[in-house]
């Protein structure tokens, strides 16, 4: 297999071995093109880690929580693809997600990162699908007519949210890792899509490609204090370092 061809899917995980499993295997289901598989693993206790050997996944053991950022620097790291693809473990994909992604990556020389809509995100790249609850089927029958490639739902946009977040080696190499100081999260996906558009790369959102996103299940042991601390103090730490509020560029854009 050519690593020009091949994708890089790069999971951070802590214990979360239920979602962990629903990613994995819907990325085995619905997927296409040549990928490999790294799972980051934030030092969880709940089988991870033999669940990882037991289904030949590249596996990366922390010996504990280093958070988001670490995890996915770790993974891009060893990562052997042509694209890199950060994704949440509370993600499940769906038909010809990945293939469509490359699809709008490949377009042009100066797009750097593309993302997915989903059911939960915040900005342009969440979409109301009209269905309630988390029924697998529902989601998959609901994307099978959805995902239809179609370059006039492709939107130039600032900011890409890192729960699906696919981009070119070129931006890697050319922008590094994502900035640790955000650890454990929140503000480091924006923090990367700003360097990346400083150098001169465009980021798309495709909508024209949805994925099922269960949402915020990685902080869902943060106590609700602590969660809005931490997303205050990263946001001060945006603004510290560029100079500009990253809320700015959560807002509804308009299509180029």
């Amino acid at each position: 297999m050519s690593n020009r061809t091949m994708t890089s899917i790069i999971i951070p995980t802590y214990n979360g071995l239920g979602l962990l499993k629903n990613c994995v295997e819907s990325i085995r289901e619905h997927t296409d093109v040549p990928y490999e598989i790294i799972v980051v693993d934030n030092g969880s206790n709940d089988g991870t880690k033999e669940y990882c050997r037991r289904e030949r996944l590249i596996l990366i053991s922390l010996p504990e929580n280093r958070g988001f950022p670490v995890a996915c620097n770790k993974g891009m790291a060893v990562a052997a693809g042509e694209q890199l693809l950060l994704l949440n473990n509370d993600c499940r994909v769906t038909p010809n997600w990945l293939s469509q992604l490359l699809t709008a990556l490949n377009s042009a020389e100066d797009i750097g990162a593309v993302g997915p809509v989903t059911n939960y995100a915040s900005g342009e790249q969440q979409i109301d699908a009209g269905i309630d609850g988390q029924d697998d089927e529902e989601w998959i029958e609901f994307a099978r007519t959805f995902n239809r490639s179609d370059r006039s739902k492709w939107m130039e946009v600032k900011r890409l949210i890192g729960f699906c977040l696919m981009f070119k080696r070129s931006v890697y190499e050319r922008i590094g890792p994502l900035d640790e100081d955000f650890s454990p999260g929140h503000y480091e996906d924006d923090d990367y899509c700003y360097r990346a558009v400083r150098e001169g790369f465009k980021l798309l959102i495709c909508k024209d490609t949805f994925i099922y996103h269960e949402g915020s299940a990685s902080f869902r042991e943060t106590q609700p204090q602590e969660w809005k601390l931490l997303i205050e103090n990263n946001r001060k730490r945006f603004m510290n370092k560029w100079g500009a509020d990253p809320r700015q560029f959560i807002q509804k854009e308009e299509s180029p």
